[in-house]
């Protein structure tokens, strides 16, 4: 029976389903141990967080995704006088036990909520939060940290990180692809039964599929380029609806582009210490962030300096919108353009 609800009462129910089952997958203690874990990441945040000091002292923090509590303590460790550690997932228990064992109660408020529905009785002078996803973009955690810079955030407050960018290159990694078709191709020895004309519709599902994993830097076959970069002081929630990107590789020697692979980083502003890198790259300390590989359906032939081509387009996912879709357009030499569509689901493989 087809819904009488008018629309945006539907568009709201599902927002409220999304961010359940989100929530419900940050509730546990594991994916939390994970990200600590990442002492690149963590001891980042602890570097760029000490690095402003004079800009935390006596100062108001909001921790938007506030996790365990970890950001919340660096703050207080600056200097900050007051932190609101917002965090909508069960888990925000667990921050109140950590905060209290390090005797910051008086100086942290938990406040377990959706950052939209949450109500400070002050403006902030800083926000921090760690809400980078797989691809950057997945999980659509950015969205609440706009939000709260718009809501919360003095005029001329300090947003950490404040600058995010993706880079990207063209690969090549046909023992990769061959793995996801093996199977069909070896029955008829394994069984007598010739299934090999499975391994075309096994590979249209595998390269359907965002895979992420450590990629070795040795498979790339151009140089990185940077394709996206956004302003965490300008950026708005209506930009993250459809955020674009162009690039332009040159093949370096001949082989077969198999894909593309990509990853992030973010900067820190800390003042006169300049600027604070965290990096995703394949070629730098791994992340459990790690790198996300874009196959293709289709291998093309590169020689040295083929012109590897075209744009790349990230949006929220319509089946949720924590998910992530995206498309790219590529031309390879004079040949012409195709299209490939890419999702990041609840499984990121």
């Amino acid at each position: 029976m087809e819904s009488t609800d008018p629309p945006l009462k539907r568009f709201k129910a599902a927002e409220s389903k999304d961010d359940d089952f989100y929530f419900k997958s940050y509730a546990g203690l594991d994916i939390h141990a994970e990200m600590i874990s990442d002492s690149v990441r963590t001891n980042t945040y602890r570097l760029a967080l000490l690095k402003n000091c004079d800009r935390l002292i006596g100062k108001v923090v909001a921790d938007i995704g506030a996790g365990t509590g970890i950001l919340s303590c660096f703050c207080v460790q600056a200097g900050a006088r007051k932190v609101y550690a917002i965090e909508a997932s069960s888990i925000a228990k667990r921050c109140e036990e950590v905060i209290k064992s390090n005797e910051m109660e008086n100086k942290i408020q938990v406040i377990n909520q959706r950052v939209e529905d949450v109500h400070l009785p002050e403006k902030v002078d800083v926000i921090v939060s760690e809400w980078m996803g797989y691809f950057l973009l997945y999980e659509s955690m950015l969205n609440s940290v706009i939000y709260a810079r718009d809501k919360f955030l003095k005029k001329d407050g300090l947003i950490l990180p404040s600058i995010a960018s993706i880079y990207m290159a063209p690969i090549t990694d046909e023992e990769r692809l061959d793995e996801a078709t093996s199977l069909w191709q070896t029955t008829q020895k394994l069984y007598g039964v010739d299934m090999s004309c499975l391994a075309p519709h096994a590979r249209k599902l595998f390269t359907r599929n965002i895979h992420v994993e450590e990629f070795p830097p040795k498979n790339m076959i151009g140089f990185a380029e940077k394709i996206i970069d956004l302003d965490l002081n300008r950026i708005t929630v209506k930009d993250l609806e459809c955020v674009k990107g162009q690039f332009s590789f040159k093949a370096m020697g001949e082989s077969e582009l198999t894909g593309f692979v990509a990853w992030f980083d973010v900067h820190f502003d800390c003042g006169d210490s300049g600027l604070i890198e965290l990096s995703t790259s394949p070629s730098k300390h791994p992340t459990h962030w790690r790198q996300c590989i874009l196959y293709l359906n289709k291998s093309e032939n590169v020689e040295q300096d083929t012109t590897i081509e075209g744009t790349i387009t990230l949006s929220p996912s319509q089946i949720m919108n924590r998910f992530l879709d995206v498309e790219i357009c590529c031309k390879v030499g004079d040949r012409d353009s195709s299209v490939y569509k890419f999702a990041m689901d609840d499984n990121p493989t």
